[in-house]
Order: structure tokens, then C-alpha cells, then sequence
């Protein structure tokens, strides 16, 4: 048979663009709630965003913004940003990640002009906002690496809550009883690791279910974490409970540098190692040998298992690291954000950490401001009440469990988890 013969005898073979019409959607529905509520109604108020402290060494002028104005023409941008997303998905083209950036910072300064503008107070430290979303970010950073670090290796994490808040009460009942907080911060490390030691016996040698495992974790030091609670350190909390404080180590002259310098050089030691741990896990799964067999056992066991990698041991390792890193930003509830243990103090912080990860693309660097994300969210819920806008309560309470939600569903683009996440490898 001639080749011509051969394919004309095959069937036609169609392929199609799946188009998904998520994005377009969202961002249609926002930039109408920007015209409606942002534009038609913004107060007719002037709203000052000061950049600075008046007592800094440098100093920036401060920025007024007409509400109105901001309203108007923030509509108008946005409804032309969700216009040209539907016109791209319409032609099966791919919506650019920097017009979702945009879209969005467009979004959160119209809101927060908005909302400042029916405030009580229409001044507003946009500094401190910013300083604060960080330093709330921190727990969801280190939580999100150790999320990366797992599933970047095969496994699932669901067990971050358990291990920052067994970091957590780690870190307040050693230091208290060392007086030292450093002492507390190496207890974190090794009550993560502890819990991670149980993951990783049951989910890679017994092969019990990931999930399950790591859901049972957080129930399981909740419990036993409460009931300590309640039963030792509430008793005598001056020798269970009293643990010291990591004070903020600010670096001269960089720490002056307007905006950016109290963010990034007016930190406490957990804060600095969390620079640190972003780069050190960044540049070790990109960059090194240890990183390339950490991907080839997450994507492909087996063929890594052919190339003599040991693919359980590998799994084993970096569940263990994972637990160290969860560790530390566990102890940052008690050693710095506040002098001692609660109850579920974490609050399922670990959980939005997943979140983090996942609208991270499993990247240290798409994590970590996937978490500065909610932790600007956070951090506007308690700003905002402060000026007494007329915005309610709950509802900002609410906007990082939204955005959790937009995250895992894949709305803001599709995200692929590594192939063999959450698969057990069995040799042989």
C-alpha cells in the first residue's frame, strides 16, 4: 500500500485547545465590583499613604490620592485588563502572568483607597502595612518550604499545621525552661522533625496514605499539645510557659533605607534565617545534585531508582529537613510574635502554607510571596479595623481563606504538582 493510501485510510485526527474561561470570569466579575463599588461608591475624600516614619533617618513625602480619581480609573483599567483576558482565551492564547500581577495591585489600591477613604482616619502607614504583612508571613514561609521540600521529593505534606505547632509549643516549654530563646528555636527545629520522623516511617516504609497520615498528625499533637496545656503549662506557667523573646536585630544604615529597610533589616533572628532558608532551598533544588535527584524522585522514581539513586532514602532525608524548616517558623508564634503557648495558636496557618505552595507552582520563590500574599491579607484585616472602615469584620477575616480557596482551585493559572507527589515507590 502506498503511503498516500496509508493515510488517507487513517482517521482524521482533530486537536483542540482546551480553553479555560476560570480567569476571565474572575476578573470580570472583580473589575465590576471595582465600578460599582470603587467608582459610583468611593467617598469624595483625599487619603494620605505615608511611605515613612517622621522619625526615620530618611524620609519620603507623603502620597494623597483623590478617592474618586483612584476609583474611577482603576474600573476603568480593570474592566480593559478583563476584556483583553476574554479576547486571549477566545483565541486560545495563554493570559501573561504579569497582566494577572497588575491586574491585581490595580485591584488591592483602589480597595485600600477605598476603604481608607470611609475610614474614620484617612491616613494610613502604608510601612507599617507592609512591615506587618511580613512578619505575619513568616510562619506561612517556612510552612510552604517544608511543603516544597516534601512533595518536590514524592511526598505529600498535609502534617504542616501539626509541625509548626508542635515547633511551636517546643520552642516556648525548652526555652522557658533554659531561659534561652535560642535554645527554644533548636527545640522547634527538632519537635518538626519529630513529627516528620512519623510521617515519613508511615507514608515510605508501612506506605500508609499521605493524606490520612498527615490529617491524624495535626489531630494527634492538637490533642496532645492541648492537653500539656491544660494540665502542666496552664498550672505554672512562670517555669512551663514564660519563654523568652528573640529581640529584632536592626542593621545600621540599611535598615534607614525608606520602605524596604525596616521590612527587610529591622528583623528578628527567625526573620533573617527566613531570608536565608528561601535561598538556601532555592539555589539547592535548582542548582545542585542533591536538588536534581530531590526533582527525579518526585517526578520519576523509577527512572531515577535506574540511574542508582536511592529514592526512599532521598524521601526519608528531605521529610526530615522539612520538619527542621517547619520547625523554625513554629517557633515564631512563641518566641516572637508572642511570650508563650495557646491553645491551636497556629489557628490552621499550616493549611493556608499548602495554600502557598500550591499558588507557589512548588517554587521556594513562588511560595514565599504566594505567603506574603496572605499575609498582606491578614495583616489589612487588623488595619483596617483599627481606622474603623465600614468594611466588616468577617469579611476581611475571611479574604485569605478566599484566597486559599481561588488558589487550590486553580483559578489564577493551572498548577502542576509534581508527577509522583503523593504516589509511594516500592522497588523493584
Amino acid at each position: 500500500m502506498s503511503t498516500a493510501a496509508t493515510l488517507s485510510s487513517r482517521p482524521e485526527t482533530v486537536v483542540r485547545s482546551v480553553r479555560s474561561w476560570k480567569t476571565p470570569i474572575l476578573l470580570g466579575v472583580l473589575a465590576v465590583i471595582a465600578l460599582l463599588v470603587f467608582a459610583l461608591g468611593t467617598p469624595s475624600a483625599e487619603v494620605t499613604f505615608r511611605l515613612t516614619d517622621e522619625s526615620a533617618a530618611v524620609t519620603l513625602p507623603n502620597v494623597v490620592l483623590w478617592a474618586p480619581l483612584v476609583g474611577w480609573a482603576a474600573g476603568i483599567l480593570l474592566a480593559l485588563a478583563a476584556a483583553h483576558s476574554a479576547f486571549l482565551t477566545s483565541r486560545g492564547l495563554r493570559i501573561p502572568g504579569w497582566l494577572i500581577a497588575v491586574f491585581a495591585v490595580i485591584f488591592v489600591l483602589a480597595f485600600l483607597t477605598w476603604a481608607v477613604g470611609s475610614a474614620r482616619t484617612t491616613n494610613v502607614a502604608l510601612y507599617g502595612l507592609l512591615a506587618g504583612s511580613v512578619t505575619l508571613a513568616v510562619p506561612l514561609i517556612f510552612g510552604s518550604l517544608s511543603g516544597v521540600l516534601c512533595e518536590r521529593s514524592g511526598i505529600v505534606n498535609i502534617a504542616i499545621e501539626g509541625q509548626l505547632l508542635f515547633g511551636a509549643f517546643a520552642a516556648a516549654v525548652a526555652g522557658s525552661l533554659s531561659g534561652s530563646a535560642f535554645v527554644g528555636l533548636l527545640a522547634a527545629m527538632v519537635a518538626g522533625v519529630l513529627v516528620s520522623l512519623v510521617l515519613a516511617v508511615f507514608s515510605i516504609k508501612y506506605i500508609v496514605n499521605q493524606v490520612i497520615v498527615g490529617v491524624v498528625l495535626n489531630v494527634l499533637v492538637s490533642g496532645l499539645t492541648g492537653f500539656l496545656f491544660s494540665t502542666v503549662l496552664s498550672k505554672d506557667g512562670a517555669k512551663w510557659n514564660s519563654p523568652p523573646r528573640l529581640p529584632n536585630l536592626r542593621i545600621p544604615f540599611l535598615a534607614d533605607i525608606p520602605v524596604i529597610g525596616p521590612i527587610l533589616f529591622d528583623q528578628s533572628i527567625i526573620g533573617y534565617l527566613m531570608y536565608v532558608a528561601v535561598a538556601a532551598v532555592w539555589f539547592g533544588l535548582f542548582r545542585t545534585r542533591w536538588g536534581l535527584r530531590t526533582r527525579a524522585v518526585g517526578e520519576h522514581p523509577k527512572a531515577a531508582d535506574t540511574l542508582g539513586v536511592n529514592v526512599n532514602r532521598t524521601r526519608f532525608l528531605n521529610v526530615l529537613l522539612a520538619g527542621a524548616v517547619a520547625g523554625m517558623g513554629g517557633a515564631f508564634f512563641t518566641l516572637v510574635s508572642v511570650s508563650g503557648f495557646g491553645r491551636d495558636m497556629t489557628a490552621g496557618q499550616g493549611y493556608i502554607a499548602l495554600a502557598a505552595l500550591i499558588l507557589g507552582r512548588w517554587n521556594p520563590i513562588g511560595a514565599f510571596f504566594a505567603a506574603l500574599v496572605f499575609g498582606f491579607a491578614t495583616n489589612l484585616q487588623y488595619v483596617l479595623s483599627l481606622l474603623g472602615t465600614p468594611v466588616p469584620n468577617q469579611f476581611l477575616a475571611m479574604l485569605p481563606y478566599l484566597v486559599t480557596i481561588f488558589a487550590v482551585a486553580g483559578v489564577v493559572g493551572k498548577s502542576r504538582a509534581p508527577a509522583a507527589s503523593g504516589i509511594p515507590y516500592v522497588k523493584g
